[in-house]
């Protein structure tokens, strides 16, 4: 390509708008994935705010990559394709990190899981729970909470000098104990994201990507932090030599 080629290209790119049916689409699942029960689709085209016809396109063309499906009342929920697209996120780190985290979650009888930093939250990309125990606590892929809240952000935090972190995240706040956690080589936090809850969180540097923190929640109190957050340490150092 030539020299005014690529810079026609990236012009254009420049003043490009965002394609509007594709950001309503990707609204439409994401209102899906966090609905708590299927929707029909008048309730669908109200949470998006568009005409009931223009839900029932967006749908149709999301059904035929099975996005999502309907039941027999017509009523609308997320459907097998998901589950074929999220096996392909942070593939590399799911596969190195699933034998970690099923090790802590039966060793701890604590739910386990990887959180990685997305824009200004901390999204859960896989959990494991205990597979002995009467009471675990669900943390489901998907899962979002800010990043600079609770132990798995103030764990990718601490990759980094508040300097650094100024500098890829502008504009939100760097936390004081991310300094306590770089010393230390994990996090905690408790009464954070969810009340009466506390977690503990190590960073996983990944190559060419950005951090991500593998951690634990629980109810208890009583905790040996320091032996919980030192075996998260450990599994992190693992799961990064499977990375290199």
């Amino acid at each position: 390509m030539s020299p005014s080629a690529a810079k026609s290209l990236q012009e254009t790119t420049a003043t490009v708008s965002p394609s509007q049916t594709l950001s309503r689409g990707i609204q439409a699942l994401e209102i899906l994935a966090a609905a708590e029960r299927p929707l029909t689709i008048a309730e669908l085209a109200g949470a998006l705010g568009v005409h009931r016809s223009v839900a029932y396109r967006i749908l149709r063309t999301l059904e035929d990559h099975s996005l999502l499906v309907r039941d027999d009342a017509g009523r609308v929920q997320p459907g097998p394709g998901l589950a074929v697209l999220a096996r392909g996120v942070s593939r590399d780190l799911q596969t190195a990190a699933l034998p970690e985290l099923t090790q802590l979650a039966n060793t701890l009888n604590m739910t386990a899981f990887v959180a990685v930093w997305d824009h200004q939250d901390c999204v859960t990309l896989v959990t494991v729970e205990p597979r002995h125990s009467a009471a675990t606590l669900a943390q489901h892929p998907g899962t979002r909470h800010p990043v600079n809240t609770g132990a798995p952000g103030i764990a990718i935090q601490s990759t980094m000098s508040e300097e650094e972190w100024a500098a890829r995240a502008p504009g939100l706040p760097y936390r004081p104990e991310a300094t306590d956690a770089r010393r230390l080589g994990y996090a905690a936090s408790h009464d954070e994201v969810i009340a009466g809850l506390s977690s503990l969180a190590a960073p996983i540097q990944v190559p060419g990507g950005r951090p991500a923190a593998i951690a634990v929640v629980y109810i208890r109190r009583e905790q040996d932090q320091a032996a919980v957050g030192e075996a998260l340490a450990a599994s992190a150092a693992r799961i990064e030599s499977q990375l290199a």
